[in-house]
């Protein structure tokens, strides 16, 4: 059970994939928040799931007498169906805004990967989940979808042998200074030409393994941090959820603010992001499942 390959015609088929996917998202349905909105949006990833060969689920949950869904597709583990691997990114956006990168990208990389492992008969079950509520005024709250659905997992007793939260993937840039941090980081680069991967200080053994299957799967630098969720920035997606109920989990992500100047705003649009880098990095993220999912 193997990653992506690194052919450039594969490579090539793989950007134009993410390309279309985002532009789906960010121009053809735009912001993420109504109830018409994010209605389309689960249609157009139901769709997408039932093009690859799976039967998506959907979890409804109310907040504040609107319904909202998380919609998860299954590939069963053939030695471990037990053991699952979650690798998930939220798919609505922060207010009426494109958010072509925050999420479409995450969003479009979970696609990606489930379609290529459509067809792998892995040894632990993986499941791709698409979250509702991320952002505000879900933030952090019982009302994002990740929680909720991290919570089912906790009341089923399922075990979650690790998460990875895709979060905003798909901008790099190679200007010296580009690349901020929330906390003073010496020896990190100060240019976002790299995928970054977060952890709490419980996951910093996934972080090792994680990093170390990427960094065979991609040309991408990656570099990362396990440092306490209390710290900005570092509990800032699905991860925190599945942190909450005691799961091990990662955020990968481009590092969002601290990089993209055009984080949570209308100019967050497809032309923005680094189709090439955004298309290694899931190169990368694909190796990462194969090895978690051994």
């Amino acid at each position: 059970m193997n990653g992506f390959g690194m052919a450039p015609l594969l490579a090539l088929t793989i950007i134009t994939r993410l390309q279309t996917h985002v532009q789906a998202l960010a121009v053809g349905i735009g912001g993420r928040q109504t109830a018409s909105s994010l209605e389309r949006t689960v249609a157009y990833i139901d769709s997408e799931l039932h093009s690859y060969g799976y039967t998506p689920q959907q979890q409804s949950f109310k907040v504040a007498e609107q319904t909202f869904v998380n919609v998860v597709a299954e590939l069963g583990g053939m030695q471990h169906p037990d053991k699952i691997l979650v690798v998930g990114a939220h798919y609505d956006t922060a207010g009426d805004l494109p958010g072509a990168n925050d999420n479409g990208s995450g969003v479009a990389a979970t696609l990606e990967l489930a379609r290529h492992f459509s067809k792998a008969k892995p040894a632990r079950t993986i499941r791709f989940v698409f979250f509702a509520n991320e952002e505000p005024p879900y933030f952090q709250t019982p009302a994002m979808g990740s929680y909720v659905y991290a919570k089912r997992c906790q009341d089923r007793k399922e075990d979650i042998a690790a998460m990875l939260s895709l979060e905003t993937l798909g901008y790099y840039t190679d200007t010296p200074g580009s690349q901020t941090y929330p906390i003073a980081l010496p020896g990190y680069p100060d240019r976002g030409n790299f995928l970054g991967f977060v952890a709490n200080v419980q996951s910093a053994l996934l972080l090792r393994t994680a990093l170390k299957a990427f960094r065979s799967g991609t040309s991408l630098p990656a570099e990362g941090l396990a440092a306490l969720s209390s710290i900005t920035g570092v509990g800032w997606s699905d991860n925190w959820s599945f942190w909450e109920f005691g799961y091990k989990a990662l955020m990968l992500t481009d590092t969002a603010p601290f990089r993209y100047p055009y984080y949570h705003s209308t100019q967050d649009t497809p032309d923005k992001l680094d189709y090439p880098r955004f298309a290694s990095a899931v190169q990368g993220i694909a190796e990462t499942v194969a090895y978690l999912a051994r």
